[in-house]
């Protein structure tokens, strides 16, 4: 049988880390025979060696490397390439983990589209992730048509012969962004990339140990050093020019721009942040005109500030933008055609007062904290506008258990709204979520789904919660949906008021829901129970009633239909004809992809008369929908302290 991939994973001292990644190539869709693991123990002290030994003596596609400690992952996975069987290799961190069914999609999309990369859709649990690469599949792309510069860790899978080919490794020893040199030549070697973004493949795990090389404090001098060998590989394949320039840009961005902005600039020490800012504005220098001219609004102003040698004001703006808050107001809520509709708007505040902007030379401008000499200094480099054009909104569903996103389509006005010299913006935004197609064209799983709101305005994208700052009349149009014969049912977290959606009933969410049902929704005509739930149905659609004797827990079960009758879902159910014994009989409902739902209704069913429809306790259970909340004040202090201390 030929190996279909190989998936390598450098490990050093992972301990129980290491479980979470081995379950999930367990789980792996893809046959066993047709894949293997490479485990290269760099070195481990711990005991992880002895445990990848016994791994592999139980599995057979396990196996097991030894090395001696090289203290940096590149030398692992460089001897993971040679030692790999596979038509692919799958590059997978130690405490990380794949989707289930990840090796068997990322390989049948990667030999359909003849790619070299596969990039599969990445989760972050506690670790940022790309988000604009993945909204959509792209079979066959480079970096000069998609966003793949977002994506430079190296967790994808590459044909393992173009390695060969290429002769492309990773650095060996000690070299930050070691990731970055790899993928930017794979990248730019390659004949063509394929995104699959409809299926979540990767999971990208923050260790709380602070054990993630990613998390130690770098050295500016150091990092920027090495940082100016993946400048000399897009030297080397690209031509000068904008295609070059854009390349370059990823780079500008994230790694010299971004470090300046906010706590994340502040938090370090005074000689630390001088350190910094040189290192940035040395190397920034390398970059021409043309890279810092595509950045959005706010990271050409951070750029500019950096060129003109103002680190004074750069500090101010820093202070300035962690008050920089997205907010949003839900103010419309229903069922249409299928698919729940928001009605929401959404802006920026500052001091929690909305973003204001002021006329400028070269037109509106942020009003932001610096200096007469600093805004002569944009001004004379023409770095600041508004970027009012360009502002977005996405709405963004996003699987509780997982953190997957997947992005719903938002129809945006932009309102620009002048007072004298002072101008602000707000978006009015519409949008469906289908739950048949909301999770990249798939039905939403069963589970709970958060709805959160991301604002793009001049180079500022946040997220906020939707949900908790909304119109009056909402309430009166919450309500919950039949789409297909699943249940799902909108509701207030607790304690936030944010909206979230359950799906299928995958909590007590539903039975709290109903629970407002009373006898008179209900009525008995030719021998069919009728009840008309506080829902809506988008069409007929089957269902499940079940009736249970109150005394002896005597059940019968009868199929039904769930109808719209009058805008409403209407639940149809033929009562039996055998079984319904006299006494009280409680009745549940089971939507299609859930469990049943208790509903506070019973049939009281009497010697020869009709049975009539009463009220009855539900029984809720455990209410499991509450947001996790968030650290107290003292414990992020703690916490940043004990961090601070790891540092030392």
């Amino acid at each position: 049988m030929t190996i279909k991939v190989s998936v390598i994973v450098p490990v050093y001292n992972t301990g129980a880390n290491l479980q979470d990644n081995v379950d999930a190539l367990l789980r792996q869709s893809l046959a066993p025979d047709e894949f293997e693991a490479v485990f290269v123990d760099d070195g481990s002290t711990d005991g992880t060696g002895e445990v990848l030994d016994r791994l592999a003596a139980e599995h057979p596609h396990f196996h097991v490397v030894h090395q001696e400690n090289s203290g940096w992952p590149g030398k692992p996975r460089n001897t993971g390439i040679e030692r790999a069987r596979g038509e692919y290799v799958m590059f997978v961190d130690d405490d990380d983990y794949l989707g289930d069914e990840a090796l068997e999609r990322m390989h049948r999309y990667g030999t359909a589209n003849g790619a070299d990369v596969v990039i599969g859709r990445m989760a972050g649990r506690g670790r940022a992730v790309p988000k604009e690469l993945f909204r959509r599949n792209r079979p066959k792309c480079t970096v000069h048509n998609a966003p793949l510069m977002d994506s430079l860790t190296c967790h994808k899978m590459i044909r393992r012969a173009f390695l060969n080919e290429t002769s492309i490794r990773f650095p060996v020893g000690k070299h930050r962004l070691e990731d970055h040199l790899f993928v930017s030549e794979v990248y730019l070697r390659a004949r063509s990339v394929a995104v699959l973004a409809d299926y979540t493949c990767y999971y990208h795990v923050r260790r709380d140990d602070g054990v993630n090389i990613s998390q130690q404090r770098l050295d500016p001098d150091d990092y920027f050093a090495k940082l100016g060998k993946s400048i000399d590989v897009v030297e080397k394949y690209t031509e000068p020019g904008p295609a070059r320039d854009k390349v370059l840009r990823r780079w500008l961005r994230v790694e010299m721009v971004e470090p300046l902005r906010g706590r994340r600039f502040l938090d370090q020490p005074a000689d630390y942040r001088a350190q910094m800012f040189a290192a940035v504005r040395r190397t920034s220098a390398r970059l021409g005109p043309g890279v810092a001219a595509g950045l959005q609004p706010i990271q050409r102003i951070v750029a500019g500030l950096t060129l003109a040698d103002r680190l004074a004001d750069l500090e101010a703006l820093a202070a300035w933008e962690p008050r920089l808050k997205p907010a949003a107001s839900l103010e419309g809520l229903a069922w249409h055609n299928g698919s729940l509709w928001l009605d929401f708007q959404a802006w920026y505040e500052a001091n929690g007062k909305p973003l204001v902007f002021r006329d400028g030379p070269s037109g509106p401008r942020p009003d932001l904290p610096l200096s007469p000499e600093a805004r002569q200094a944009l001004d004379d480099l023409g770095l600041v506008d508004a970027g009012f054009d360009t502002a977005k909104v996405d709405l963004v569903v996003r699987e509780r258990s997982t953190g997957a996103d997947f992005f719903q389509k938002v129809e945006i006005q932009r309102e620009a709204v002048a007072d004298g010299t002072e101008t602000r913006l707000v978006l009015r935004c519409n949008a469906p979520i289908d739950p048949e197609t909301a999770a990249g064209g798939k039905p939403l799983g069963r589970g709970l789904w958060d709805l959160l709101v991301r604002l793009s305005l001049s180079g500022w994208t946040k997220e906020v919660r939707l949900g908790s700052l909304r119109a009056t009349a909402v309430e009166g149009h919450r309500a919950a949906g039949v789409v297909a014969g699943r249940l799902a049912v909108p509701y207030w977290t607790h304690p936030y008021g944010n909206l979230s959606l359950d799906v299928a009933a995958a909590t007590s969410q539903p039975a709290r829901y109903f629970a407002k049902l009373r006898p008179e929704a209900a009525r008995i005509e030719s021998g069919a129970l009728h009840i008309g739930l506080p829902s809506y149905a988008s069409g007929p659609s089957e269902a499940v009633v079940a009736f249970t004797h109150d005394t002896d827990g005597r059940r019968v079960e009868s199929p039904a239909l769930v109808q719209p009758v009058r805008g409403i879902g209407e639940l149809q159910v033929k009562l039996p004809t055998d079984g319904l014994e006299p006494g009280r009989w409680k009745v549940a409902a089971g939507f299609a992809g859930g469990p049943e739902i208790p509903l506070p209704l019973a049939l009281e069913q009497r010697h020869g008369r009709e049975p009539a429809v009463v009220h009855a306790k539900s029984d809720f259970g455990k209410d499991e929908t509450a947001e996790p909340r968030r650290p107290s004040l003292a414990r992020r202090a703690a916490r940043k302290a004990k961090r601070m201390l790891k540092r030392r």
